[in-house]
């Protein structure tokens, strides 16, 4: 049951919001009195970090498994996005604000964890990419896999790209393009272009 509470809360946590759906919003959802989410979460904080986590271990495990492919570098992070889109469902309710600003200390755990699971899966591409060079030589694979985090947390600030302007989904592809323009070879941006244009037709 305790599984079962924490895949609905987080279906809802990202349709919704963390502090638009309440304990009774989640019992009602799913059918159970509120006594029952009581008896395995002791306060909504607890069930929201649980949560929280939970959805990180899925992300990073899935990440993990998408890199032991070892899929060609640009492939590899358009695979990652699309997993990751997939299953973060558009964050229609902005959750990872709402997150920062009601629950900061389980947003700072998550970005911890974030930062250490992006810092590595992009260097690690960078590096892999510049020894095929499709990637430019002379790039910081640190410096660039930092770039790249940031950018990634600044187009989910709603205040800068408004959700009635920019999807989320809209904006990762943007953003992956702009980011893999800024470091390919020419040899990569045939490689690039052929991706961009196969998930156009």
């Amino acid at each position: 049951m305790k599984d079962k509470i924490i895949e609905k809360a987080s279906e809802m946590f990202l349709n919704l919001g963390f502090k638009s759906v309440t304990m009774d919003d989640l019992a009602n959802e799913m059918g159970i009195s509120k006594k029952t989410i009581y008896s395995h979460f002791k306060n909504k904080t607890e069930l929201v970090e649980q949560t929280t986590m939970t959805m990180s271990e899925f992300i990073t495990c899935g990440i993990g498994d998408i890199i032991t492919e070892e899929k060609n570098p640009i492939e590899e992070l358009y695979e990652i996005k699309k997993f990751v889109m997939l299953h973060m469902k558009d964050e229609k309710s902005s959750p990872l604000y709402q997150l920062q600003k009601y629950y900061p200390k389980i947003f700072k755990s998550l970005m911890a964890i974030q930062f250490e699971c992006t810092n590595k899966c992009v260097s690690e591409n960078v590096r892999r990419g510049m020894e095929m060079e499709i990637y430019r030589a002379n790039l910081n694979p640190e410096f660039v896999s930092r770039i790249y985090f940031s950018g990634v947390m600044t187009i989910k600030n709603t205040q800068l790209f408004p959700t009635e302007k920019f999807s989320q989904h809209q904006l990762m592809d943007n953003y992956l393009e702009y980011h893999l323009r800024g470091i390919v070879t020419p040899k990569g941006r045939k490689i690039l272009n052929s991706i961009i244009n196969s998930n156009q037709d």
